[in-house]
């Protein structure tokens, strides 16, 4: 939407974070099998901008688990139109923590 662009006519950096945060937290979730919130962005790189009209897809992979909390890899591809091969603009490692009932740290069982 026109909303979700920026200065240069690409896609609002703010509005990708946006999607990989919810990919990434949905992963944590499940690994978790539980609610997480969000302590860290880290490595955060945009490689190319995401342009309107490109078909966006967001991969997670889970790189790291500690006592409480999970890092999931994020890597942004794009489909362009006319092009067949994906294209990775963005890509970053999101640090979640588990929370408990009462919003607190929760250790994480490893083998969910």
């Amino acid at each position: 939407m026109p909303s979700d662009l920026n200065a240069n006519g690409h896609i609002f950096g703010g509005w990708i974070l946006s999607q990989m945060d919810l990919a990434a937290g949905g992963e944590a979730i499940s690994y978790c099998n539980g609610p997480v919130a969000t302590v860290a962005i880290t490595g955060m790189q945009f490689h190319q901008p995401v342009l309107p009209g490109d078909l966006l897809s967001v991969y997670t992979d889970v790189v790291k688990v500690g006592t409480t909390s999970i890092t999931i890899h994020i890597e942004v591809m794009v489909l362009r139109r006319g092009n067949d091969k994906e294209i990775k603009v963005t890509e970053g490692d999101f640090v979640f923590v588990s929370l408990d009932e009462a919003h607190r740290p929760k250790k994480i069982d490893k083998e969910a």
